[in-house]
């Protein structure tokens, strides 16, 4: 029962993405291809609204749902992060979908999102087996 907010959020998240189009292969491959800004434009509003939340995060001190302090860690850079941006954009292109739409696709009648599920979790599985020998 304390996983409601979670189930009711995730939802509330698949809505959205299905409703502004942004799980649609279609509208992704116009993307890559430069047709329309459509994705752009969500993209980008994505990454305002992320940065001003951060800063109202560091400003006000929020807590999360469960009360407890927001730890915003600093990262360092790696040159992984290229190779890894890299195979993240090819996948992106090729199947029309990135990792977080991929459910929302799913359960919007897109059967074949389940084979991209699994080449992600898979993806996942390759990553943290070879993790340490990364650069």
């Amino acid at each position: 029962m304390k996983n409601l907010k979670y189930l009711v959020l995730g939802t509330l998240f698949g809505i959205i993405l299905t409703k502004s189009e942004v799980v649609s292969w279609f509208r992704i491959q116009e993307m890559f291809r430069f047709q329309a800004f459509h994705m752009y434009g969500v993209i980008g509003s994505a990454i305002v609204m992320g940065m001003v939340s951060i800063q109202l995060i560091k400003r006000y001190h929020l807590r999360t749902l469960n009360g407890e302090e927001i730890q915003l860690a600093d990262k360092q850079f790696s040159p992984g992060v290229w190779i890894g941006g890299f195979l993240f954009g090819l996948g992106w292109a090729l199947t029309g979908a990135c990792p977080g739409p991929l459910f929302a696709q799913l359960g919007s009648g897109v059967p074949t999102a389940a084979v991209m599920i699994l080449a992600a979790l898979a993806g996942t599985w390759t990553y943290s087996a070879l993790r340490e020998r990364l650069p």
